[in-house]
């Protein structure tokens, strides 16, 4: 092996949401988001990139809008876990990490299909852990909308709690130790049936950005990412979570933070500006920038030309129900002030609708320029303790996947701040995080 780099080291990943306007799935060159085919093709090219891992989102039911199947998404897509399981077969150092939800998933099921991943990847799986108040997601299990917004973090702790001493009742060895729960959320006794695999238990990922969910991160994630890419968020939100982590015994170094990014790429930066144009107005085509103003005037808006002016109605007084809409609930909250900011920019600036919704609806790249800028900018970032790397979104595939691969990561490597090999085999070694107690020797 090569000499490690003295200088700390940039961490990625690379989420594969599925859902959302930031992947471009109808431009006419774009693979399949349903084959395996493109999967395999996508995570081989991670993997020659020394990518530390691959992340497949995961949605239990197509998602709706206002009450309404939201037909704009990619639908279709297979478990998560058992398309990771696939992927592992075809790879050799990648880590796979699986996003499964703690609202309607059960402790003792979930742990055991996590194990699984992890020990037929030989160490290499994760768990993103999520959390959902969707009612359409809980009509699939005879809850609908189960659990008020920050009740979903009080089950996810004793969810994750329980999972964590499953996975800690047997060694590679050793026989189960029973395992009992009995709190006002999670209920069972449970034996481990699946042996610990060579990193211990599956790395935790968490997208941490709210209080609760910054809580959570901070007593049980391995590596958590966040919206704070912008340099003076990410130094904040750094700070606040490393606080956070000492409340809890835990040292800054076992906690790995990747804000969420989107790269657009080129050989100037002029041609970056532009390419980042033309994706911006592929992802807020006319029908999505509809949808996204229905869920703030409460109504439907398809009558209206998404080239023409803003709706001339008023907006519905009443708050949308929480559980119905697809944006955060903090995006809801003052609408009606937030719809009159909107006019009066639209109308300083000759905006139509969806001009406005490329301006306004959250989805903007992150980085735009050329591999040179942006390495030295993701330099800045990790050597100042800013972010440990980022987890990219990617917008267009292949696309943006080889544009990292082939022309960034040249350069972050030429900079000392990203490797030239793995280094191990387990996603824990990649990520540089302490070996648990629970893991045995790779």
């Amino acid at each position: 092996m090569t000499e490690p780099s003295t200088r700390p080291q940039l961490h990625l990943g690379l989420f594969y949401a599925g859902v959302g306007p930031q992947l471009v799935w109808t431009d006419p060159d774009a693979p399949s988001h349903t084959a395996i085919e493109t999967f395999v093709d996508v995570v081989r090219a991670l993997e020659r990139g020394l990518f530390d891992a691959f992340f497949l989102g995961e949605g239990l039911r197509v998602r709706e809008n206002r009450g309404r199947i939201f037909d704009l998404d990619v639908a279709g897509r297979p478990d998560a876990i058992t398309q990771l399981s696939a992927l592992a077969a075809v790879t050799d150092r990648i880590g796979l990490v699986a996003t499964q939800n703690t609202t309607y998933n059960y402790p003792a099921d979930l742990a055991r299909r996590l194990a699984s991943l992890d020990l037929l990847s030989e160490g290499r799986a994760g768990w993103n852990i999520v959390t959902t108040d969707n009612a359409w997601t809980g009509a699939n299990f005879r809850h609908g909308g189960w659990l008020e917004h920050e009740r979903r973090y009080d089950r996810a702790g004793q969810f994750v709690d329980t999972a964590k001493e499953l996975w800690a009742s047997r060694d590679a060895d050793g026989p189960a130790r029973p395992v009992e729960r009995e709190t006002d959320l999670v209920r069972l006794r449970a034996l481990a049936t699946v042996p610990a695999g060579p990193q211990g238990r599956p790395v935790l990922f968490q997208a941490g950005d709210s209080d609760g969910g910054r809580e959570l991160a901070a007593r049980h994630a391995d590596v958590v990412f966040s919206n704070n890419t912008e340099y003076g968020k990410a130094v904040a939100y750094a700070a606040d979570l490393r606080e956070r982590l000492a409340r809890y015994g835990r040292s800054p170094d076992s906690l790995r933070i990747l804000p969420g990014a989107s790269v657009i790429l080129a050989d100037t930066a002029r041609e970056a500006a532009e390419k980042a144009r033309w994706m911006r107005t592929e992802q807020v085509n006319g029908p999505r920038a509809l949808a996204f103003f229905e869920q703030y005037w409460g109504t439907d808006l398809s009558g209206y030309d998404p080239d023409g002016p803003l709706p001339d109605i008023e907006p519905s007084e009443a708050e949308l129900d929480p559980s119905r809409g697809t944006i955060a609930i903090a995006q809801r909250t003052g609408k009606l002030a937030q719809i009159r900011k909107w006019r009066e920019l639209a109308a300083e600036r000759g905006l139509s609708l969806r001009e406005l919704a490329t301006e306004v609806a959250p989805g903007h790249p992150s980085f735009v320029g050329t591999p040179s800028s942006v390495a030295d900018e993701w330099t800045r970032y990790v050597t100042t303790g800013a972010a440990d790397g980022f987890n990219i979104v990617p917008d267009l595939l292949p696309t943006s996947v080889t544009d990292i691969v082939d022309k960034l990561v040249p350069e972050l490597q030429s900079r000392g701040v990203y490797p030239t090999e793995y280094r191990g085999t387990t996603l824990r070694e990649h990520l540089q995080l302490p070996p648990l107690p629970t893991a045995r020797p790779s």
